[in-house]
């Protein structure tokens, strides 16, 4: 009959202590990194710690420190490889500033938002970033930054919520690749979009008026610049090459799909995020359309799969994993209490020449 095992106790601070030869509340100050402990004695407690395996009750310590060393990410769409490059920005500025990070995902949904910003405040982080979800109430927000805990939004600024924001001037960026097109001869422009069907409410009104006002999401913003480059040309808008499908890869191809099935398709589409490039991408290749002999593709992100692709994309290039380091640096001043008013920081976007934007077809 083979013998029970034994559960393996957890060291606390008391043994630590008795392990080191030192007073518990010397202990404490030399596990806590708080208090004034001799450097010799420090490494003394550390080696005894490492000894017995002790593992540091962080909301204890958070008690005494103020401080969890922990930081909230609340992120939109993992998938999206925008989320996933400014999460390693993030994480890898946070972990060399002696942070650890917490990561949610919201799918775009704004109720998985409030419960996950609820679960990291309840655990005590020190600070949030979030890319918010469309619409909705944001008190949740705004109590968490009431309570005096820092958030810094992520690629999205939501109206009414004073917090610092990072990411691109996506008006101009999208004002920069339309004209791209329209310097090309091409004039049938579509846009592919994520949103709601709200968002295309706004976006079919006569000319995109207040389009630029679309809730928190870049889609507002994206869609402005295509107006503008669109006004300026002088190229009338039509309505039924606007498109807002949903955030997957599988919504971004079903409305190319819809686009090439009109009597009068595009002769170029514009696709705003890495996901909906991927399906129009995916629906150019399922209905024989050539690209760009036919049909001109340029999207948003410099996605891993972009030049590797046949043809390979044009694309507005967002510094992704910069903007996580950016939005970390920005959150770490503010809880280490760097004051000031609230700041928006916008990086610079490259627009890379590839081989899916050609010149218009003859008609």
């Amino acid at each position: 009959m083979s013998k029970s095992i034994e559960p393996r106790s957890i060291a606390t601070v008391d043994d630590v202590a008795r392990e080191a030869g030192v007073s518990t509340a010397t202990a404490a100050r030399a596990l806590g990194g708080y208090g004034s402990v001799r450097e010799s004695t420090r490494e003394l407690v550390l080696a005894a710690a490492e000894r017995l395996g002790y593992r540091a009750n962080i909301l204890a310590r958070s008690m005494i420190t103020g401080s969890t060393r922990t930081l909230g990410v609340v992120l939109s769409d993992i998938e999206n490889p925008f989320f996933r490059r400014s999460l390693r920005g993030i994480a890898d500025t946070a972990r060399a500033q002696g942070f650890e990070v917490l990561l949610a995902n919201t799918d775009e949904e704004l109720d998985k938002e409030e419960t996950a910003v609820r679960v990291m405040t309840e655990r005590r982080v020190d600070g949030l970033v979030v890319c918010p979800a469309d619409g909705g109430d944001r008190a949740h927000l705004k109590e968490v930054i009431a309570a005096g805990i820092p958030v810094v939004l992520l690629d999205r600024s939501v109206a009414g919520v004073q917090a610092d924001t990072v990411g691109i001037d996506n008006r101009k960026a999208a004002r920069l690749a339309t004209q791209h097109l329209l310097d090309r001869g091409h004039r049938d422009i579509a846009i592919v979009t994520g949103g709601t069907p709200a968002m295309l409410e706004r976006m079919l009104r006569p000319d995109m008026r207040g389009v630029e006002r679309v809730s928190a999401t870049t889609v507002g913003a994206r869609a402005a610049g295509f107006r503008d480059a669109m006004a300026a040309a002088g190229v009338a808008i039509r309505p039924e090459l606007i498109s807002s499908g949903g955030y997957r890869r599988e919504d971004g191809e079903a409305e190319t799909s819809r686009l090439l099935a009109l009597d009068r398709p595009p002769t170029a589409i514009l696709a705003f995020d890495a996901m909906q490039s991927l399906g129009a991408f995916h629906a150019l290749s399922r209905a024989g359309v050539r690209c760009p002999e036919d049909v001109s593709l340029l999207g948003f992100d410099d996605a891993e799969w972009a030049d590797v692709v046949s043809p390979a994309l044009t694309v507005v290039a967002q510094p992704t994993y910069e903007i996580g380091v950016a939005a970390c640096r920005l959150l770490l001043s503010r809880i280490e209490g760097s004051g000031g008013a609230v700041a928006h920081r916008r990086l610079p976007t490259t627009l890379i020449e590839r081989a899916s934007v050609g010149p218009r077809r003859p008609s």
